[in-house]
């Protein structure tokens, strides 16, 4: 991790963040009065009150993603006080650094244990169901251990390769039901290089023809592994109902 990462993130990632904000009209035509979109439950006084509130959110949106949900929020006032107030500061420069680095390495190095520990439980689940998966009729595995079912069969014989880009459409699904991503929802197939996506489409693919329509079942170290988005998780058995519509070689 760089070791201006706090920083940038408080200054840049705040202040484009906020100004990504569409402005009301309102506040382009007077200073005194407050945004029209606010919660009326609390009343601002004037256009400072709302946008220092509205860039204190920012921030504290900012901290919480990175991992620095639980600061010293007294310690913190003080720091934006020392500043605010042109005080020398308790650290210096190379603290500032110090300091950061050394708690995010411990958040990083926490969050690392509780993702491998989930990926253990997942990967259990994943695996009973596979095994379970594999005693049904018409489903097939391979010795890498992905299955696959073919749902519709195509006259055409032409199969892709791994050096082919393919369209299709798909939908996939987690083993619980939870639906993560589809070509089909977006109302519009996917085309991408073959090499470029996960092993299980890479081996599952080229088993089919264009127009035929396959249920794949991808153990995890087929899929995105451990480090899989968050929709996702890690250790996740995947789920895709695949149906090749076209191969450029």
């Amino acid at each position: 991790m760089k070791k201006q990462f706090f920083i940038l993130s408080f200054s840049i990632l705040t202040l484009s963040g906020f100004a990504q904000v569409k402005k009301p009209t309102v506040m382009a035509k007077t200073n005194t009065k407050s945004p029209s979109s606010v919660n009326t439950a609390f009343a601002f006084k004037n256009i400072n009150d709302s946008v220092s509130y509205a860039i204190g959110l920012r921030v504290a949106q900012n901290l919480k993603n990175q991992g620095f949900a639980n600061l010293n929020m007294a310690m913190f006032d003080k720091a934006c006080n020392d500043v605010k107030l042109n005080k020398k500061p308790l650290l210096n420069d190379e603290a500032i650094n110090q300091c950061i680095n050394t708690f995010q390495a411990i958040v990083n190095e926490k969050k690392n244990e509780e993702n491998a520990a989930k990926a253990l439980a997942s990967k259990k689940v994943g695996m009973d169901f596979l095994t379970n998966n594999a005693n049904r009729p018409g489903v097939m595995t391979t010795p890498s251990g992905l299955q696959y079912e073919v749902l519709k069969n195509s006259a055409d014989q032409t199969k892709p390769t791994i050096a082919s880009t393919v369209t299709c459409h798909y939908t996939g699904t987690l083993i619980d039901g939870t639906k993560f991503d589809s070509s089909v929802d977006r109302g519009a197939p996917a085309t991408f290089p073959l090499a470029n996506v996960i092993r299980g489409w890479q081996e599952g693919l080229p088993l089919m023809t264009i127009g035929s329509k396959f249920k794949f079942y991808i153990p995890a170290e087929l899929g995105y592994g451990d480090n899989a988005p968050p929709n996702i998780g890690p250790g996740q058995t995947l789920i895709f109902e695949v149906e090749l519509l076209g191969i450029q070689n």
